[in-house]
């Protein structure tokens, strides 16, 4: 690991991020990484108590945390483009704003999860989330695109959930098809998002009476966060 990459690192985490790694997007198409080489992505994770109470439904809480944990990833992603910019180079924070100039439907222009495969965080689950081993798919992520010659990782290409059906039997809507990700093929194969959407708006609207898109059952569910949860590692 270089330099930068080390102090980029290491800067990250002691700013709150929970995960940061560090991606080669050069093969993908230039006008989806905004012509940039490199992508960092920036990962934090839910509180346990949190994942716990969504056992049932979402909860209040868990309202709570996505906003607050999009608002950290939000300073952390500019924090640590801010700190490429003072270093002379160029680095586009994937903010809610800006990503929300490009959503179309239920896909975005330049993913963190693609990113965060990328950068060998994780890879995606058969529910569409990316799981890490660390934390499952209990965290929010965002990401920096940026030319800076940073130490790029080892992708991950292929799923690591195996024969598991865990978040297919518990999915309210059934929009977890079953089928394993790998770096080549469409979501649609695997994961029906409309459906994921209405089915979590509606469990929203049933249990917090607010229109939302919020479920959370597989992130709760998955193994690898079950695995953490279990930890007796202190907040």
């Amino acid at each position: 690991m270089n330099e930068l990459t080390a102090r980029i690192k290491t800067e990250l985490l002691a700013r709150g991020a929970d995960l940061a790694g560090f991606g080669d997007l050069s093969e993908l198409l230039p006008e989806v990484r905004g012509g940039l080489p490199v992508g960092i992505a920036v990962a934090v994770k839910y509180p346990k108590d949190v994942i716990r109470g969504i056992h049932h439904m979402p909860t209040e809480e868990y309202y709570k945390h996505y906003n607050l944990l999009n608002e950290k990833l939000d300073a952390l992603v500019e924090f640590g483009a801010q700190l490429l910019w003072d270093d002379g180079f160029i680095a586009l924070p994937q903010t809610r704003a800006y990503v929300d100039k490009f959503i179309t439907g239920n896909s975005s222009l330049m993913p963190h999860k693609t990113v965060a495969t990328r950068a060998g965080l994780g890879w995606i689950g058969k529910c569409a989330l990316l799981v890490t081993k660390e934390y499952g798919s209990m965290i929010r992520l965002s990401s920096i695109l940026t030319d800076a010659p940073l130490k790029t990782s080892q992708p991950i290409n292929v799923s690591q959930c195996g024969d598991c059906k865990t978040c297919m039997d518990a999915c309210p809507g059934g929009a977890v098809l079953g089928n394993l990700w790998s770096v080549d093929i469409d979501r649609d194969s695997f994961f029906d998002a409309a459906l994921c959407r209405k089915t979590a708006r509606e469990r929203t609207m049933q249990s917090l009476h607010i229109e939302h898109t919020l479920c959370g059952k597989c992130i709760e569910i998955c193994p690898y966060t079950v695995r953490y949860l279990k930890k007796d590692t202190a907040e």
